[in-house]
């Protein structure tokens, strides 16, 4: 098993997830929805989107750029690894246990992203946590 390759492919998927999740401002009717809210709520969501996005870009290129560093099992590889792992785990519990998506999965394309992400959220988990461990 080539850890680094695994690793590297994580990378590219961490952009994916990105492409995949441009859709979502759309497919949930943000602009409609968020107008409910006060400024201050639409603008603070918006801002933790963005961390979010910029947390993914982080992970993205620091698993492209340094595949082999972080496969290397050094204690900072292993703690970096670790907290990809816990991040995605995480999402993963809340994929499972607190969003209801069902009344927005409509069309097949839809659940079939959203099924498509939750594969790649698995990937995640795992292959960060053999990485950590």
């Amino acid at each position: 098993m080539n850890l680094a390759l695994f690793l590297f492919v994580g990378g590219i998927l961490h952009f994916g997830i990105l492409l995949a999740s441009a859709a979502a401002p759309q497919v949930l009717d943000w602009r409609n929805a968020l107008q409910k809210l006060d400024r201050l709520s639409q603008q603070v969501i918006w801002v933790h989107g963005a961390f979010i996005v910029l947390t993914i870009v982080g992970f993205g290129a620091l698993s492209i750029c340094f595949p082999s560093e972080l496969a290397s099992h050094t204690i900072l590889a292993r703690a970096v690894c670790g907290f990809i792992a816990l991040f995605w785990a995480a999402r993963l519990a809340v994929q499972f246990f607190v969003f209801d998506a069902k009344p927005y999965l409509t069309r097949p394309m839809l659940r079939l992203g959203y099924h498509g992400l939750t594969l790649v959220f698995i990937y995640h988990a795992v292959v960060y946590g053999a990485a950590a461990l």
